[in-house]
């Protein structure tokens, strides 16, 4: 085999150094519940990060951080520059109390494929990348795959920096203290493809058998923090009809939105967090701010599901007598990945013996943001139960091998190797 130069053998994954290295990285922010917490940027993920670099460095490639703390692992190709380079990643930021696979398998993963080529000797004919993105999760900072979103143009770096989390430090500031703040600008490696492994994080293809999703595309994405301010008064004295309770009004909103998405078929809303003030047991409450996940593969579906979010807070806030304030805070648009990138996972899948099924990732992606400037596709294993962001998440190594097997086969196909 030769592209760009002669290798000793075709490259090959060590599929127990992978899932060493998953193990490894799994342990780094464990609690005693069995989840593991490494919030991004934090003392935690800052440790997940040393120890990812390290692997890239044994692993013989070169290192780079950008401005937004994204994480590079380069193969340069034969002629010995970054253009052109074919990129492969996800993150290592978790939720709280997290599993071991989301976003690490697929860092992990492109790192094994890299490593495989260095191995044997294979030079490729242009750039191999592996990128670890910053803050996927969005749990500390919002939005959610600022990092991906920051190094493709879709928001200023100097934005990004100022976000604050709930505690007012700045994304600028918790870079500086862990430091991560590289010397590259956002962008300076933009790929031509972008391939992106991982736990489905549903439950398709765990129910149906099947062990290679061939993910088709992203669906959209809108988050909002809505305020309901209402009137405090004694829980035992106030007539119901003479109240103005932000925690009622609150409550209208969730069995809205679930309503919403039972008629409109493939619409999501998620109520994911909710406060009430003063937060006494025998006192009605003045406020409640709470969050709104609403999610469509359809992007006209979620836009009249915006608009009904809208129209419903309107009426409730005449009906009840309370001020409601709605913020955006996240909109991204469905997304298509680039249809020839998919036909070559489901055919490497199926010369494998792999069974796949073509589906729509319903979890937002680095992925989505690379889309923008990139060939891009996803290739998903299955996840036990459907379950994700839990300590119960589990993917056997059976299928964690097998979905690294495709992808070094893609990017192999993807080369012209």
């Amino acid at each position: 085999m030769s592209s760009g130069g002669k290798s000793a053998s075709r490259p090959v994954v060590r599929d127990d150094v992978l899932l060493g290295q998953i193990e490894s990285l799994a342990s780094v922010g464990l609690d005693s519940g069995g989840g593991r917490t490494r919030l991004a940027l934090s003392e935690s993920e800052k440790e997940g990060r040393d120890l990812v670099a390290q692997w890239m460095e044994d692993a013989g490639l070169e290192v780079r951080t950008d401005r937004i703390g994204n994480l590079f692992g380069i193969l340069r190709g034969a002629d010995g520059g970054l253009g052109n380079a074919l990129m492969i990643g996800s993150h290592i930021d978790t939720v709280i109390h997290a599993g071991p696979y989301d976003g690490c398998y697929g860092v992990l993963s492109g790192l094994a494929v890299l490593r495989a080529f260095r191995e044997a000797g294979a030079v490729p004919p242009r750039p191999l990348v592996v990128a670890a993105f910053t803050n996927e999760e969005g749990v500390r900072f919002q939005p959610d795959m600022l990092g991906s979103l920051v190094a493709v143009g879709g928001m200023p770096l100097g934005e990004a920096l100022d976000i604050t989390d709930e505690k007012g430090c700045t994304v600028g500031e918790a870079l500086a203290a862990i430091g991560c703040s590289g010397g590259e600008d956002p962008g300076f490696l933009l790929p031509a493809e972008y391939l992106e492994l991982h736990v489905e994080q549903g439950p398709r293809l765990d129910a149906e058998k099947k062990r290679i999703g061939v993910v088709e595309g992203v669906q959209g994405i809108s988050w909002w923090r809505i305020t309901i301010e209402g009137k405090a008064n004694h829980a035992g004295t106030t007539p119901t009809n003479l109240r103005h309770d932000a925690g009622y009004a609150s409550a209208q909103v969730s069995v809205f939105l679930r309503e919403l998405s039972l008629s409109a078929g493939t619409t999501l809303a998620t109520v994911g967090t909710i406060d009430f003030e003063p937060g006494a047991v025998n006192v009605i409450p003045s406020k409640a701010v709470f969050t709104v996940d609403l999610r469509d593969p359809d992007g006209a579906k979620l836009t009249e599901a915006e608009k009904r979010l809208a129209a419903f807070l309107e009426k409730t806030a005449l009906e009840e007598g309370v001020r409601i304030l709605s913020e955006h805070l996240v909109r991204f648009e469905p997304v298509v990945f680039d249809r020839e990138l998919v036909q070559a996972v489901e055919e490497t899948a199926a010369s494998k013996g792999l069974s796949s099924m073509r589906l729509v990732s319903g979890a937002g992606h680095d992925a989505q943001m690379m889309a923008r400037v990139c060939r891009t596709a996803m290739i998903f294993v299955p996840s036990a139960g459907g379950i994700s962001h839990s300590p119960e998440e589990h993917t056997s190594g059976e299928d964690l091998a097998a979905g690294v097997e495709v992808l070094l086969d893609v990017v192999l196909r993807v080369l012209g190797f």
